[in-house]
């Protein structure tokens, strides 16, 4: 056990040697966290940043099978060689590889196994389970780009193994080649969520083949052969002679590059067969990779979930480079690395918070290369990375979130690489034709109609923006800094100042009608409550804007007590809910150290430590949500020291309730940062006051600030925290609120007029009004088409609208500083007609409300803009009454499929026409539109052919198709119908 030193011991240690005494870390990570629930984590083999994973493959599909694995699961397909962790889309499990007895086949139900977890066991850097149908033991372990097989068969003379090339997602092409009586090689090339990857193979048995068989398509190729290539579905088996000896031995390496890649990849890493050294030496690995933070508790629970959250944090992202410094870049041709080694699987969107932070402190020589690789990532494909996996852009997420892992870098030190280069493609990044950005620049936000997750992208644009401007301070580009801190102050544009909600806006208004607690297309996997606190760039703006310190604690006490259930979409990402705050995902991790910011510092303390002990567990089931390559997991490692950096880009790291009463970070420089908080329990969880010991004095100073420095962490140091069980009402320094708000500095942008009102279509007459939250503001509008200046109308009151018009607005301030145009369309409706609704549309997919379907506005297949109105879990039954009979000769009614959506065209469609509501009579039924198999997006327009009738009433209904079929990622699941215009002539 860690042995503890009082602290004027630990302050002469400090700069000398570790007060921790050695000791073996391995021993408390446990890999089944998080392969339960939702996790998506994998058991297997691998090493820190490993390019091989090594793992059972338990699941083929779903979204808990992400990972390949899942601890519900009791039957092994075969080990696969690549894994994820913890993403929410699946990919990888390439090169399967599973022994057998008996006759070999090429089905996985046959050549697979059930296990039991009685049976199974793992370890950082080793895997091995007892493969029930066979009795067959399977051990693993692995170095960095080559996986290690040990295959223990029972008392039988002759065993087999397979080698699946199929296996998982859809291949574009593979091959084989037995080049002698103990090597195989190959090629899977494949296309899921990266589109084209590469997995070169070679592998080697440890004693020779003596039978094999190829199978292509399921079928055995006729003959002996030792080759087949360009196929996308081949499959062997390989017989063994056990006579002698029962084991079998099996080295695989991978290469995204070529086959003589994975054999010098194997050449430098496995020379032998020694499967215990390869075992003892990834061990040691692991142990280095955790030891650079060290830990002491009592309670083995806590050191297992701290030491496998440290674990994960390692696990990506991944080497993707051979040994020789060879690797395939993002313009799919082969590059050697000068100096750096080239990473892949980037999940930038969710990294970037906490996990990237955390390499700044303990893996900053990594952190270099990961920005190295971006920046040739730029060079080699146009772009930097967004979600980047196997040198592939996957375009998944949101941001360009690439940028604060730079840029919260270079504040932090880390500055050996190509500034001119990183701003080139930082610009690049913000105002390409992409994602909506160019209404982005326009008009200062994002409309519903101008992008889906219009709120969420406005957010998270704006703070990306805030680092650009930051670096180009930094790097003296005085022009990019002004222009890029003008773009940091967006997200005012969405700011409803009146609530303190972040809103969608459509059509220049708020979006009506309006749910913080729904989960909608306006947001990315959130809903209004977990992202209307994502301003981490400018707080001491939002805290101007929306009243203080005062209604920031306000606000933050109604999100934790609010009720947890939340409205509109089915979002599994949304879990782990305190109120409405959502740890089980991303948006919320940085909103409860928000709490340092109102001098309410112990409701933070509070918060973290019931996520820390209530939400992480040691046990599959132990993540409250993915773990997202890392980010649940260094949200807690971060939190349990003490800390957690609410604003990449900033060098403030928030305090919050440390978890261990000592740890230590063990720099790379060779310094230590050294956490103590004696006392600390789980009723001892409140900071009552703290001491600040630096390299630059070991005399300790009174520390009552709600924050540390890196520069604190990095030049080593040790933080003093005295814990007790009540809040304190002395730890911190109220004025020092304003000096931690992270303020914007430049000139403030003055925000975009909102039109209240605003819906397009009307009947009659409407009055609108416009209105703008600041002061000394005039507004300015025109409806000739003109764009409004001080010369235009100047608003005074609320304005009456009868006809189709166009209305442009716009603020400008005593300076005569502009806001942003905003702009409103009018149409009129010519006619009276109405809609009853005998089943109820779904909220979040309203299509413009009670005429929606006949306003004359058509949706696009980009569904995610609102111009459909959705049902689900109900049929469709509608009647239109035209106000009088008229003769009808065209009744066209406009349905949606998007079957990856859950969107399916309805089962049946009828159609009826009555001149009193009563009597009705059957004009149209029609079945069987698209085949649910049909993955397009697509419009389907029904149009009944007839003789023209004379009729008022109208009445339609469309049958759903039901529950989404087993092949769906959605199996089980409620089909939504989707429908929007109806014509009638």
């Amino acid at each position: 056990m860690i042995r503890k030193k009082i602290l004027t011991v630990i302050i002469t240690a400090l700069f000398n040697l570790s007060i921790f005494a050695q000791q073996n870390f391995v021993q408390y990570v446990n890999p089944f966290i998080g392969t339960g629930g939702h996790g998506h984590t994998y058991p297997g083999a691998t090493l820190p940043h490993g390019m091989v994973q090594l793992s059972p493959d338990t699941r083929l599909e779903g979204w808990d099978g992400c990972g390949g694995y899942h601890y519900s699961d009791s039957f092994i397909y075969g080990f696969t060689h690549t894994h994820l962790s913890g993403t929410g889309v699946s990919d990888y499990g390439d090169i399967l590889l599973m022994p057998m007895n008996g006759r070999p086949s090429a089905d996985n139900k046959v050549y697979g196994s059930a296990f039991s977890h009685t049976n199974e066991m793992a370890s950082p850097g080793y895997y091995s389970v007892l493969l029930k149908d066979d009795n067959i033991r399977a051990e693993f372990t692995a170095t960095e780009r080559t996986g290690f097989h040990h295959y223990t068969f029972p008392s039988a003379d002759r065993g087999n193994i397979i080698l699946d090339l199929k296996h998982r997602d859809e291949v574009i092409e593979s091959s084989l080649f037995i080049e002698d009586s103990i090597t195989v090689s190959g090629l899977r090339r494949s296309k899921a969520w990266a589109t084209d990857q590469y997995v070169y193979f070679v592998m080697k048995f440890s004693k020779p083949i003596t039978g094999y068989g190829i199978w292509e398509r399921d079928s055995l190729l006729p003959g002996q052969t030792k080759k087949s290539e360009h196929s996308k579905n081949l499959k062997a088996y390989f017989q063994f002679d056990l006579s002698r000896s029962k084991d079998v031995y099996v080295k695989l390496a991978i290469s995204p590059v070529s086959i003589e890649g994975a054999r010098r990849n194997m050449e430098a890493e496995i020379p032998a067969w020694d499967f215990f050294a390869v075992k003892t030496g990834a061990e040691k690995k692991w142990d280095t990779e955790l030891s650079k933070i060290e830990v002491e508790s009592s309670d083995k629970n806590k050191l297992s979930i701290f030491y496998t959250a440290l674990y994960h944090t390692a696990i990506v992202p991944n080497i993707n480079m051979d040994v020789d410094g060879q690797y395939r870049g993002r313009d799919n041709k082969i590059h050697t690395a000068d100096g750096f080694t080239y990473y892949s699987v980037f999940s930038l969107w969710d990294t970037y918070r906490a996990a990237h932070p955390l390499y700044t402190i303990i893996d900053q020589a990594r952190t270099l290369d990961y920005i190295k690789t971006f920046l040739i990532q730029y060079q080699q494909g146009g772009r930097l990375p967004v979600w980047e996996l196997a040198s592939c852009e996957t375009d998944c997420m949101i941001g360009y979130h690439s940028i604060p892992v730079m840029v919260d870098a270079y504040a932090k030190g880390i500055k050996d690489f190509d500034t001119e280069l990183a701003l080139e493609a930082m610009k690049k990044s913000a105002t390409w034709d992409h994602l909506g950005l160019p209404a982005y620049i326009r008009n200062g936000v994002l409309e519903v109609d101008d992008e889906s997750e219009s709120v969420s992208k406005t957010l998270e644009y704006a703070y990306d923006d805030w680092c650009i401007a930051l670096f180009a301070g930094m790097t003296g580009h005085k022009a990019d800094q002004l222009e890029y801190i003008k773009r940091a102050q967006y997200y005012k544009n969405i700011l409803d100042t009146k609530t303190g909600f972040m809103r969608a806006r459509k059509n220049g208004d708020w979006l009506n009608p309006f749910d913080p607690r729904e989960v909608n297309n306006n947001f990315t996997e959130a809903n209004s409550w977990q992202y209307s606190f994502y301003m981490p760039q400018d707080i001491g703006g939002y805290l101007n804007l929306t009243g203080g310190i005062k209604k920031l604690e306000q606000k933050l006490d109604k999100l934790f007590t609010a009720p947890s259930q939340t409205t509109g979409r089915d979002q599994s990402d949304i879990t782990g809910l305190i109120g409405q705050y959502a740890h089980g995902n991303e948006p919320s991790h940085h909103i409860i150290y928000l709490y340092d910011y109102t001098s309410k510092p112990y409701k933070t303390q509070e918060l973290v430590h019931k996520v820390m002990t209530e939400m992480y567990k040691n046990e599959p089931d132990g993540l409250i949500g993915n773990e997202d390559c890392g980010q649940m997991s260094a949200w807690y490692v971060l939190s349990a020291l003490g800390f957690y950096p609410v604003t990449p880009g900033s060098n403030n790291y928030m305090i919050g309730s440390p978890l261990f009463p000592l740890a230590q970070i063990n720099l790379e420089n060779g310094k230590f940062f050294i956490i103590n908080a004696p006392g600390v329990s789980d009723k001892n969880i409140y900071i009552q006051s703290s001491l600040l010991s630096t390299t630059a004095s070991l005399q300790p100073k009174k520390w009552d600030l709600p924050y540390v420095q890196h520069t604190d962490i990095a030049n080593g140091g040790l933080v003093t925290f005295m814990m007790g069980d009540k809040p304190s009402k002395t730890f911190l320094k109220q004025q020092a609120i304003p000096t931690i708000t992270d303020k914007i500095a430049g000139m403030s942008i003055v925000m975009n007029p909102v039109i209240n009102g605003a819906g397009i279509p009307f009947k009659n007459s409407k009055q609108v009004s416009i209105t703008s939250p600041q002061k000394n503001t005039n507004i300015y509008y025109s409806m000739d088409g003109t764009e409004p200046s001080v010369k235009s109308i100047k608003y005074t009151k609320p304005l009456i609208i009868d006809r189709s018009v166009t209305l442009k607005t716009i603020a400008i301030n005593e300076k005569g500083l502009k806001s942003f145009v905003t702009t409103s369309n009018y149409k009129k409706i010519q006619h009276q007609w109405t809609v009853q609704y005998n089943s109820k549309y779904e909220q979040q997919y309203n299509g413009g409300g009670p005429d929606g379907l006949i306003d004359g506005i058509r949706g696009t297949t980009d569904w995610h803009k609102g111009n459909w109105q959705g049902f689900q879990k109900t049929d469709m039954d509608l009647l239109i009454d035209l106000k009088k009979t008229k003769t009808v000769s065209r009744i066209l009614a406009t349905f949606l499929q998007d079957t990856r959506a859950w969107i399916v065209m309805p089962k049946e469609i009828m159609i009826e026409i009555s001149t009193d509501g009563k009597d009705f009579k059957q004009l149209y039924t029609g079945k069987e539109f698209l085949n649910i198999e049909n993955t397009e997006p697509q419009i389907m327009e029904i149009e009944p052919g007839f003789v023209p009738v004379k009729t008022r009433f109208i009445r339609i209904n469309a049958i759903q198709y039901g529950k989404l079929p087993n092949w769906h990622l959605g199996a089980g699941g409620d089909t939504h119908i989707f429908v929007d215009e109806i014509q009638i002539k």
